[in-house]
């Protein structure tokens, strides 16, 4: 989708569409990705009050706007019949949103040698005065599907505006579009640093863990609306509902459901033993090996698929060995998000990237674009095991307490949930209720026994590893074969699919119907008796969460922060002066993706910088290549989601399973280890982007 930069051009009366130099803006719908986790704690009453009145006041405020009432009007064009209307209901000091519809394609437009429609706005501030000007236009394609542009102006009184729609088209044949209008109330600049308010305000809420992350994105995304609301943009509750991705939601259900399933075959405490023997006993090897596993599995897999498949194996294989799991889930998730950008369909952005029109007739294919990605996240990859060794240095993998104290605390805690989560509505389940927590409470003082008699041990890597893998196969096996062989069969048939899914189009399953069929197929060969058994399994926390951030990154896009971002870097991009300016718009593009995509959904941004990009390169004054600029955006928008724990998908999905096992990390806990990792990724995809595209000379 192309849309111009809202400015208005003060002109005479003779107007010549050519001499316009006008910015361009984009903007596309948001999707998934990504977030983060919060431990639960303690808040004050004065803290809970003002958390109170900080809901009530943007509650307010987001009730007493209306819905906006913009239907849309139909009209058609031809090059012999021109449509035009007035709007005379403006205020003062407003701006003008105009969306129109039709046969679009995108691009650079040639005035001179293709057809076009052109969308006119103009304004008489008084009687004999010079009018001001300013236009949308597009390519027109006969053979494209309906595409939406959207343009804001900004009007500089409340005199009337006159919208005039021309067709600038070889043959004598009508066009029909659509359009609606309305105003708005509140600047460009305003709305930006109320979206840039509101972002920081729910990293606030996150990082500090003041409310859960489910809470933190259903204000923040509350306070979105309401912003939208006083600007005169308030959205109906239809449209709500449709910014949000029930693809990304459905993936995440029927994969929770399979892996909820296949958890009660005894498959993962199987694999934890394998992988113990695989190596020897030895902590930092089996660390090595399963990073190295998840991110060739998230190569060609989705990574939020792969981290829901690891999660629960390197669970049980950290208790079998008495190690702390948040470190080595830390450490597997990152190495996903890396894995992830070494292909065309390992991560949402490549997807984005390789399915674009305009960048396809640029030559960049599914097969060159995945070479030359792979090349660049082996490279990196070579280098960050050395560099999470030297991270994790000084850092204790190993519990300080023995194996039976940390059962014996996980115990209580698992037991502690499952009392919290039974609804005493009957007489039964109050007795259920205060069973379990009186076994808490019996729990809790053999634990204060066995502290006092232990003596403080740091555990060391097992000598004994041969004797232990055999105690441990005894104990740790598969419990049910027909089972096993069920889910073993019906996930298979679900990643072959997925597979299917990237390399032929023909199959019109999304990721989400795949996931949603293959937990309805395992649901009726297992034979499932206690759906509610299966449906507690299910992390209804994540799902909310990630229901709320697709309303907040639409929301923030509304306002204008994504396009904001794009049209500094572009600006910023064309101030550099011509024998420098490739170099350092790889630099640019790569760093503002990276830290952009750690703070916000890297789906709408990617969609958002992609025609920026193109536009870019084809400008006669910037001269630039369009190809070093995508790679640079795409390991960019790839790498940068190790940045924060809400950077992207996989990390809060991983979160919220650590999290449903008694083993939840906090988003500084993550930023730690994350952060760093990203900067160090990030100059390595720097180095490489700067010395294929300016040393060798690639697809410059």
């Amino acid at each position: 989708m192309t849309v111009h930069e809202p400015s208005f051009v003060g002109v005479e009366e003779s107007w010549d569409p050519c001499s316009l130099d006008m910015e361009r803006r984009y903007r596309l719908g948001s999707e998934v990705a990504s977030l983060s986790r919060s431990n639960s704690s303690e808040k004050s009453d004065t803290l809970d009050n003002l958390n109170f009145s900080f809901r009530l006041t943007r509650s307010l405020f987001f009730s007493m706007y209306p819905d906006r009432d913009n239907p849309w009007r139909m009209l058609a064009v031809s090059p012999t019949d021109s449509f035009s209307m007035n709007v005379t209901d403006f205020r003062d000091n407003a701006l003008l949103k105009l969306q129109v519809a039709g046969p679009f394609a995108g691009g650079l437009l040639d005035l001179d040698t293709q057809e076009y429609i052109l969308v006119q706005v103009e304004q008489t501030e008084q009687p004999g005065q010079r009018r001001r000007r300013a236009q949308l236009n597009n390519f027109y394609s006969a053979r494209t599907d309906q595409m939406q542009l959207t343009k804001t102006f900004e009007m500089l009184s409340s005199d009337p505006i006159a919208i005039t729609i021309q067709a600038f088209l070889q043959d004598n044949e009508v066009v029909p579009l659509s359009m609606t209008h309305q105003s708005l109330y509140v600047t460009m600049e305003t709305q930006v640093a109320i979206a840039g308010v509101i972002l920081a305000g729910v990293y606030v809420l996150i990082i500090f863990e003041i409310v859960h992350r489910t809470l933190a994105a259903m204000l923040g995304s509350l306070a979105a609306l309401a912003a939208l609301a006083i600007i005169g943009d308030r959205p109906s509750l239809v449209t709500v509902v449709e910014w949000i991705d029930y693809e990304t939601l459905a993936l995440l259900f029927g994969m929770m459901v399979l892996v909820a399933i296949f958890s009660e075959t005894g498959f993962f405490d199987y694999c934890a033993v394998k992988a113990y023997q695989l190596s020897r006993g030895r902590v930092w090897p089996m660390i090595i090996i399963l990073c190295l596993i998840a991110a060739i599995l998230s190569a060609f897999l989705d990574n939020v698929t792969t981290m829901m498949l690891f999660t629960p194996v390197t669970i049980r294989l950290c208790e079998v060995l008495n190690l702390d799991p948040r470190h080595v889930l830390i450490a597997e998730v990152i190495f996903t998000n890396i894995g992830g950008a070494a292909t065309a369909v390992g991560d949402p952005p490549n997807v984005i990237i390789v399915s674009n029109q305009g960048l396809r007739r640029e030559g960049l294919d599914f097969a060159s674009f995945t070479g030359f990605m792979f090349l660049g996240m082996c490279l990196i990859l070579l280098t960050s095991f050395p560099f999470l060794r030297l991270l994790y240095w000084n850092k204790k993998l190993y519990n300080k307490e023995s194996i039976e104290i940390v059962e014996l605390k996980h115990e209580i805690l698992v037991w502690r949930q499952t009392a919290q989560r039974i609804n005493p509505a009957s007489r039964e389940e109050t007795a259920v209720k205060c069973l379990l927590m009186q076994k808490v409470l019996n729990l809790e003082n053999l634990l204060r026994k066995m502290m006092k008699t232990f003596q403080r041990q740091i555990s060391q890597e097992d000598k004994n590893w041969e004797q232990n893998i055999q105690e441990l196969q005894k104990k740790h096996r598969i419990t049910d074969r027909v089972l096993l062989v069920k889910c073993a069969s019906v996930l298979g048939v679900v990643i072959f699919m997925f597979f299917l899914n990237s390399f032929l189009p023909s199959i019109h399953l999304d990721l989400g119907w795949i996931a949603i069929l293959g937990a309805l197929w395992l649901l009726v060969l297992a034979d499932v008796q206690d759906f509610e058994i299966i449906l507690h399994r299910v992390e209804w926390a994540t799902l909310l969460f990630f229901a709320g951030l697709f309303v907040l990154m639409e929301a923030l896009a509304q306002l204008q922060l994504i396009d904001y971002i794009g049209e500094q870097t572009a600006l910023l991009i064309k101030a550099v002066p011509e024998d420098q300016r490739l170099a350092v718009a790889i630099i640019l593009v790569l760093w503002v993706s990276a830290l952009a995509s750690s703070l916000i959904d890297n789906i709408p941004f990617t969609a958002t910088m992609i025609p920026v990009l193109i536009n870019l390169s084809q400008d006669s004054d910037v001269n630039l290549p369009v190809k070093p600029l995508i790679f640079a955006l795409a390991m960019g928008a790839c790498l940068g989601g190790n940045g924060t724990l809400i950077g992207a998908s996989a990390n809060v999905v991983c979160a919220g399973i650590a999290e449903q096992h008694g083993y939840g990390f906090s988003f500084m806990e993550f930023f730690k280890l994350g952060f760093p990792m990203m900067v160090m990724t990030c100059m390595i995809a720097t180095c490489y982007l700067l010395a294929t595209h300016i040393g060798l000379g690639w697809n410059v």
